[in-house]
């Protein structure tokens, strides 16, 4: 993301703030808020400021905003630190913003504004401070936004937050008015975001491009168990439970992200949280031994967790790791019940057998890299493209498969109701693997059905499919308004039953609707012939049958 003096950049027409707009209006299309969170020795961890004033949060929603805000205290992180969280927004109390409604129809899934949850980017800042009582100075500035803009996000809170550390309330209220003056975020644009004087220039990916907003540096994350990443790819793949235990939240919130991007450009569609800790309000729900552990990805760095979560299935310890040498001893995989402590050894702790030989070429490779002291930025960007490939070897034949499902254009036909993909089967999907299976671009061999078999229970593959099953039906909708608009209605209706002329009325003022509702782009021109075939065909029936229809 390129950073540019705010000198150097002439003002657009779009930057300028409309008359039209009212305050706050744009600040909402990116972050819903900021807050300082402080802690007070009566109260723990409390909401100093919430800015700007009038966003109203529940109760719940503060609460789990202050304890994520501050690293465990068993963590004893001074100076700074940087992380994010994921939480839950309470029901009920959800706001619909246009702009993110019309982002989200052209942005890559993983990228969306999610109406469920809210993300906070951290600043935490702990130091020394004997005028205090308890000796330490310890606040945090968060952002909390509903977009999963991780990288834009780190780096604004990272330019914020240490301006109110040196000035105080009022460098955090220019701030939010410099986000007020944004333009709404725009898929396929770079767009001009000017905070304290420099310009943040992120480009937000349309459907074809990498998320880079979203992208973590998952070579670091995973360094001290890069023996594993493959299989990790199957668990987040398949949904399994995982929890991620580290020493520090800047940790286990870099390795959750990055567990959750493995899979691009399938997106992740259990809950994560980068972050949790044991006052967190799902903390009963996600940590009960009466059932099977939910799937969801942990990040957690309080010692208890280790023996409360000792029955999931997979567990991973992130330890501290140097770039400068070949890690030594890289460990085998241990048995969840050996992890006692958050002071065991850096390891994946399963007894899962992954379906696919581990690809051991890509190892040597980043191995190689290492001695020859090769660029984290070159390390990453082998490995991202390792698993993109591998992830779209996967999901090739699935597309494919779906491909099939759809109906044959000229099988739509503008007198009957516009038809519909037909349904998923897995044993037909599988019975494909023969001839048009991963194995024709991966070059990793395994048992790649049963792989599939247990992608097809979790919650990836059913979001994946409602999707493409949208995305297909909209096509349909589509390419049957193409065909009313073609055809001559007007001699049609001849010799039908009145009935059936207002059925057909009924469908193209349906088709009117879909045009209108911008879920994709309807040509004008259709629009106008769909209008006038309306028109036509009413003018065709008896005078009271058209008065009923035009009211």
């Amino acid at each position: 993301m390129e950073e540019e003096t705010e000198e150097n950049l002439t003002p657009t027409e779009d930057s300028q703030k409309s008359p039209s707009v009212l305050p706050w209006d744009r600040f909402s299309n990116w972050l819903h808020c900021a807050c300082v969170v402080t802690f007070d020795l009566e109260l723990g961890q409390a909401m100093e400021i919430i800015y700007p004033s009038h966003i109203r949060m529940t109760e719940k929603e503060k609460m789990n905003i202050c304890y994520l805000s501050f690293p465990d205290s068993n963590s004893g992180c001074m100076g700074d630190t940087q992380f994010h969280f994921r939480i839950r927004q309470c029901p009920g109390r959800k706001q619909v913003i246009k702009s993110h409604m019309e982002f989200n129809n052209d942005c890559p899934q993983q990228l969306k504004s999610e109406d469920a949850h809210y993300y906070g980017f951290v600043f935490f800042r702990q130091t020394k401070d004997k005028s205090i009582r308890r000796g330490y100075f310890q606040k945090s500035v968060v952002l909390i936004s509903r977009l999963p803009f991780v990288a834009l996000f780190s780096q604004l809170v990272s330019i914020v937050a240490p301006e109110y550390f040196d000035n105080g309330e009022p460098s955090l209220e220019a701030a939010c008015h410099d986000i007020d003056q944004w333009a709404p975020p725009v898929s396929g644009d770079t767009m001009n975001l000017p905070i304290f004087g420099t310009v943040l220039q992120p480009v937000l990916p349309a459907h074809s491009v990498l998320p880079s907003l979203f992208e973590v540096d998952i070579y670091s994350a995973f360094l001290s168990i890069l023996p594993h990443i493959q299989m990790l790819w199957e668990l987040v793949l398949t949904g399994e439970p995982l929890v991620v235990m580290a020493a520090s939240p800047s940790i286990t919130s870099n390795t959750v992200q990055s567990l959750v991007s493995l899979i691009s450009p399938l997106h992740f569609c259990s809950d994560y949280r980068p972050y949790f800790t044991i006052h967190d309000s799902e903390f009963k729900e996600y940590t009960t031994k009466t059932q099977a552990p939910p799937s969801v990805i942990l990040g957690v760095t309080n010692p208890f967790f280790a023996k409360t979560l000792q029955h999931w299935p997979h567990i991973i310890r992130i330890g501290e790791m140097s770039h400068e040498a070949v890690p030594k001893g890289f460990n085998k995989l241990k048995k969840a019940s050996s992890l006692k402590t958050l002071d065991c050894k850096p390891g994946v702790y399963t007894q899962y057998k992954p379906f696919l030989v581990k690809d051991k070429g890509i190892l040597k490779r980043l191995i190689k890299g290492i001695q020859s002291k090769r660029p984290v930025e070159a390390q990453n960007a082998i490995l991202r493209r390792h698993f993109l490939e591998l992830t779209q070897s996967f999901m090739i034949p699935l597309e494919r498969y779906v491909a099939s499902l759809m109906p044959l254009q000229r099988n739509i036909s503008p007198h009957k109701g516009p038809p519909s993909m037909s349904q998923f089967e897995a044993d037909g999907f599988l019975r494909t693997l023969n001839q048009a299976g991963p194995q024709l671009t991966s070059g990793v061999k395994g048992e790649w059905e049963g792989l599939y078999r247990r992608f097809f229970r979790s919650a990836n593959f059913e979001g994946w499919l409602l999707h493409r099953q949208y995305e297909v039906n909209q096509k349909l909708q589509l390419l049957h308004m193409e065909a009313l608009c073609q055809a001559n209605l007007v001699d049609w209706i001849q010799d039908k039953e009145e009935v059936e002329i207002v059925d057909l009325i009924l469908r193209i003022r349906e088709k009117l609707k879909f045009a209108t509702s911008q879920s994709i782009a309807v040509k004008p021109e259709s629009v106008n012939k769909l209008e006038k075939h309306m028109k036509a065909i009413i003018a065709n029936l008896p005078e009271d049958l058209q008065s009923v229809l035009n009211t």
